[in-house]
């Protein structure tokens, strides 16, 4: 039986007899595992060294328990990847991913709209150790004359966290794949449920579980997924990084799937509806929704991916920081947070010309990112109508 992503949302990961009946399951706490002989400890060890064991037993709570293996087993079956492995944070994730592939005197291709965290991994970390770090314009026409004889990987981040430029996925993989090198991707804004990297032949796809996976704003949480041939490189950087999950972040995580598809549904309904009425706000300058032809890429979007999520951009007119304060800080409904992907709306006001290098922002006017909650619509329609009445 072929199953639907809805049913396997619900049901992967989950085997209720091994654990007395129960649906959920349960938080292992462990760190230390015994044995019952010496040969079973060589067995697992095995598994602690980072070798290839579909079935080895769990040798110690850094490398895998049995709340981490549920949690992977179903993010592996919606994401269509060979396997998958938890760490402690989005970030964490990411960073699996970029040493997984690379050395000293290697060279990698980065977005210019990447998630903040990430540039700065990229240059106090990767660069740090000998790794020459390229931003790219994330609309870029063709990536293959930036590769150089020593480019390893190639990271996609459609859309970026403040612009939502959607990259050509597709000809980046295959300009990519023609030339030996690697592509991982940031999945985060999407999920599995409107966009399946591996699908499209990226090697390597990386969430931040934080947002939309846990969606309850209560836990810290990063996943990356992997074709068979990448997984033997990202298990063996996770487990010598030591980038593992607390067992209660995946008990909350594996409990925020199995309403995922309930909640995105609702998300991509409210967010869409906000973006339409803000098109035609007299305060808003821009909106950057990927499912508006008027954002950049929107034609990449409509080629690759099969819905939008509640989180998008806008370009206000008003550009004085102090009017935008007054705006935000007067917020009844929505409050101001760096994160997204959670029950509640949130306005995070980052200005993109502080982090562009390949391409200079020029865009007048100031800029704000939505994340649109489960709230009720009109509700947040006449909280953002106040908001904009203290621009004036």
């Amino acid at each position: 039986m072929t199953k639907k992503t809805d049913t396997i949302l619900t049901h992967a990961g989950s085997n209720p007899h091994e654990y007395h009946g129960a649906v959920s399951v349960p938080v292992h706490r462990m760190s230390t595992v015994v044995f019952k002989s010496y040969a079973e400890f060589e067995e697992a060890e095995k598994t602690y060294e980072g070798a290839e064991m579909p079935d080895a037993p769990f040798a110690y709570g850094r490398v895998g328990t049995p709340t981490s293996a549920a949690f992977e087993d179903a993010i592996a079956a919606i994401e269509g990847a060979y396997k998958s492995l938890s760490t402690c944070s989005g970030l964490a994730a990411i960073l699996t991913a970029l040493t997984a592939f690379t050395a000293a005197g290697d060279h990698i291709l980065m977005p210019d709209n990447c998630y903040g965290p990430n540039r700065r991994a990229c240059e106090e970390v990767l660069r740090k150790y000998g790794v020459d770090v390229e931003y790219y314009p994330p609309l870029t026409k063709d990536i293959t004359k930036l590769f150089k004889a020593n480019t390893k990987l190639v990271f996609i981040e459609a859309p970026g966290s403040i612009t939502f430029e959607i990259s050509d996925i597709g000809a980046i993989v295959s300009a990519a794949k023609k030339a030996g090198i690697k592509v991982a991707m940031d999945n985060s804004w999407a999920t599995p449920l409107f966009l399946k990297p591996l699908e499209l032949g990226v090697d390597v796809s990386v969430m931040s579980a934080t947002k939309y996976i846990s969606g309850h704003s209560d836990a810290v949480l990063g996943v990356v997924s992997a074709t068979p041939e990448s997984w033997p490189a990202v298990k063996r950087a996770a487990i010598v990084l030591g980038l593992c999950a607390g067992s209660e972040e995946l008990y909350l995580a594996t409990r925020g799937l199995r309403t995922l598809h309930v909640r995105m549904e609702r998300h991509q309904k409210s967010a869409f509806d906000i973006a339409q009425w803000l098109e035609k706000h007299p305060a808003v300058k821009r909106v950057l929704h990927p499912a508006l032809p008027s954002c950049p890429g929107h034609d990449n979007w409509k080629k690759y991916y099969k819905g939008s999520s509640g989180t998008f951009g806008i370009v206000l007119k008003e550009s004085r920081r102090e009017k935008a304060a007054a705006m935000l800080d007067g917020m009844r409904v929505f409050r101001t947070g760096l994160s997204w992907g959670g029950f509640e709306s949130l306005l995070f006001p980052k200005q993109p010309h502080t982090c562009r290098t390949a391409e200079p922002w020029n865009e007048d006017g100031f800029s704000l990112r939505l994340h649109i909650g489960l709230e009720d619509v009109g509700d947040l329609k006449d909280d953002l109508e106040a908001g904009f009445g203290r621009l004036k």
